[in-house]
């Protein structure tokens, strides 16, 4: 019998920064066992260039990468999430749509480097930040023997990792 591949979909407001670096991260991570995505509820239309050029700088994939609506994920049709975790205080206190298959959902809020004021080299030093946090984060995701765990023990934990290094003060549940 083949392991399961989980779908993973990472939520902000914009899907230009923080849910698009951690849809690469966990799609090179992951190694297989995860398919990751990213949506936002206000979506840019645009990736953020310093997001791309963070990725690239540690050699993660960033082909294909754009900014799209929840929506797309969202109907009857759409791809079945088995996770959905949100990176922004905004998209997390939002109303999310219903998702096919209702997936387990948590909280993962860090800093938007994307409103970092200052010097170029600021600016990218915020991004790097966020690549390492959602990393981490990430790591100890794929650490989780999810097909042990039972639904209550895998909700806690996806919760404890929401309170890693780097969190923000945002919303503690994610409202589906």
């Amino acid at each position: 019998m083949t392991d399961p591949v989980y779908n993973v979909l990472f939520l902000c407001t914009g899907n230009s920064a923080r849910s698009i670096i951690a849809e690469s991260i966990l799609n090179k991570d992951g190694r297989g066992r995860f398919r990751a995505f990213s949506a936002g509820s206000h979506p840019k239309g645009a990736v953020n260039p310093l997001a791309l050029k963070v990725l690239e700088s540690y050699g993660y994939p960033t082909e294909g990468a754009r900014s799209k609506d929840w929506d797309e994920f969202a109907d009857a049709s759409a791809l079945k999430m088995d996770f959905v975790f949100t990176v922004c205080d905004n998209a997390a206190g939002e109303v999310c749509p219903h998702w096919p298959g209702q997936p387990m959902t948590a909280h993962w809020g860090i800093e938007d480097p994307a409103a970092v004021e200052g010097t170029d080299l600021e600016k990218e030093r915020a991004f790097v930040l966020a690549f390492r946090y959602l990393k981490n984060r990430i790591a100890a995701f794929t650490a989780i023997p999810i097909d042990r765990l039972d639904k209550l023990k895998l909700g806690s934990r996806l919760k404890e990792i929401g309170q890693m290094e780097g969190a923000t003060h945002g919303p503690t549940e994610v409202q589906s």
